[in-house]
């Protein structure tokens, strides 16, 4: 296989990534050559970038954990995909062989990669980080069901598994906190209630289902919310913005038996503080993986709903970059001159 590709390598953590040309490796057992077409951009990626999660031990290394792409090769003993092949790359494990990760060449330097990485022109893929779908539904929404869409809506959904009657508060409103704010509205949540710093990024919150939408700047949202409830709380609270403070929030703003689910990332090292009494008294607090998602059973779920008109994906897509300009898309998201999901087109 005499194929090379365009990828953006972190050689050093704070430092912009390098978009290089590497040689492609020939396919290992359970491994899938995939023509990457549209990468979404997380902030856990950014957090990966600036350290948040501690010393990276893997560098240099390629990045990206969600895209769509067409299915180039498939290597030794693959059975789940075949060539030719539409598909969403996820982070999240699936059915399939899990195969140790490829390493690129840039010269006679070795490039790391983890199982998943996307932010390439060509990608190696672990057989079980890929779900086969429908060519109908376009490349770039397609490339949020790879982790934005699974993690919020599976929150929602599998995490907490929420009914209708219900109320939810979500704090932050990036690509996660927006991701369960649609698929709560769309199975007709009955008060949606979304927490943010950004007027703007709260008027696309209500834009996608948000029934109320509260400034944390502007009015303290834990009185405002139990103001709304009967002085009682919400049934559930998502917090997805990575602030131990607002963690807090999340939990404090629950009532009585009610339930938090803590989705961001801190630094590492930082802790949250609670009430104990409040767990005697019946509040629960939880993490989540993934939204607890089965990706085999739970993207096709979202692609429906999607080709139905129920969930409005499209609307989560804020920009979309070049390879080339990911830097500028990185620092783009960090300063807040974009809201929703950024793509990547390779």
């Amino acid at each position: 296989m005499n194929i090379q590709t365009k990828a953006a390598v972190l050689y050093e953590q704070n430092k912009p990534l390098v978009i290089e040309t590497l040689d492609i490796p020939k396919l290992k057992r359970g491994q899938v050559l995939v023509k990457i077409l549209f990468s979404g951009i997380c902030h856990s990626t950014i957090n990966e970038m600036r350290g948040i999660k501690g010393p990276d031990g893997y560098l240099p290394h390629c990045l990206g954990h969600e895209a769509s792409g067409i299915v180039e090769e498939i290597g030794p003993d693959v059975t789940k995909i075949q060539k030719g092949d539409y598909v969403v790359l996820t982070w999240i494990k699936g059915a399939g062989l899990d195969v140790p990760s490829a390493t690129y060449l840039k010269g006679n330097k070795q490039i790391n990669s983890g199982a998943i990485t996307t932010f390439n022109e060509f990608s190696i893929i672990s057989e079980n980080r890929i779900v086969k779908i429908p060519r109908e539904i376009p490349a770039d929404v397609a490339a949020l069901l790879g982790c934005a869409v699974p993690t919020g809506a599976g929150m929602v959904k599998n995490s907490l598994k929420i009914k209708p009657k219900n109320s939810l508060a979500v704090f932050g409103s990036g690509g996660i906190g927006l991701n369960a704010i649609l698929f709560a509205s769309s199975i007709g949540c009955s008060k949606i209630i979304a927490v943010d710093i950004c007027d703007d990024k709260l008027k696309l919150a209500k834009d996608v289902g948000a029934d109320i939408i509260i400034n944390s700047k502007k009015e303290n949202p834990v009185i405002r919310i139990k103001e709304l409830t009967n002085n009682q709380g919400v049934d559930y609270a998502i917090e997805s913005s990575g602030v131990k403070e607002v963690m807090e929030m999340a939990f404090d703003a629950i009532r009585t038996g009610g339930t938090a689910l803590i989705a961001g990332n801190t630094k590492k090292g930082d802790k949250i503080s609670i009430d104990p009494y409040d767990l005697i008294n019946g509040k629960k607090i939880l993490g989540t993986w993934g939204g607890e998602t089965n990706s085999d059973d739970d993207i096709p779920i979202y692609v429906d709903l999607y080709l139905n008109g129920k969930l409005r994906l499209e609307k989560l897509i804020a920009h979309t970059y070049e390879l080339e300009k990911i830097n500028q898309a990185f620092e783009d998201i960090e300063n807040s001159k974009v809201l929703g999901r950024v793509l990547i087109r390779l």
